[in-house]
């Protein structure tokens, strides 16, 4: 077992038990709007990328709901299979789930009838992170490959405050994140 793997695995123990510790009502609570740090950082025409959390992760649900009803067109993570690279497409109405269907990695994504669209802006899952934006993800490289290509794209990680560590093993593809938004705290912009 690689330390990253041994990493991972402590860190996703530590989320379920976060979140599983925090009672559904004051979890609703929790991410409902973006704070003003992370405005800061998005243009007022960008398109917004968020992701339907699976497990633990945290949500960015909210967030979603939040920049539609602010006139910004959300996207999701869309994969044609397992073995295609992740794309995004249109998430047209993020208050309600028809539209979507099962992503190959858990988690829900538009149908293949949505429209592909480049995110200006990135809400990213991550299993851990650092106080400078370090980001530790789930071990597929998705959003890594997908920064590298879309090197203008502000990518943000959400996240619990338990995933934060002082360090992090990386690699010459590891994409740092312009910021970090917990429950307490905005960390950035980096």
């Amino acid at each position: 077992m690689t330390d990253k793997q041994a990493l991972r695995s402590h860190l996703r123990r530590l989320r379920r038990d976060h979140e599983a510790a925090i009672p559904a009502s004051m979890r609703s609570l929790l991410f409902l709007r973006p704070p003003a740090p992370l405005l800061d950082l998005v243009p007022s025409d960008a398109v917004i990328g968020v992701y339907h959390p699976v497990g633990a992760e945290a949500s960015p649900l909210s967030y979603a709901r939040w920049f539609h009803e602010a006139g910004h067109t959300v996207a999701l993570p869309w994969f044609a299979d397992r073995a295609t690279p992740m794309q995004f497409r249109t998430w047209s109405n993020p208050f309600i789930d028809d539209e979507l269907e099962p992503a190959p990695w858990g988690g829900l994504q538009p149908d293949q009838s949505a429209e592909p669209i480049t995110p200006d802006v990135l809400i990213v899952p991550l299993v851990g992170f650092t106080d400078s934006g370090l980001r530790l993800g789930q071990g597929g490289g998705h959003y890594d490959r997908y920064l590298a290509e879309e090197q203008d794209t502000v990518a943000i990680g959400l996240a619990w405050d338990c995933q934060l560590v002082d360090h992090l093993p990386t690699e010459p593809h590891d994409v740092p994140l312009r910021g970090v938004v917990t429950p307490t705290r905005f960390y950035g912009p980096f």
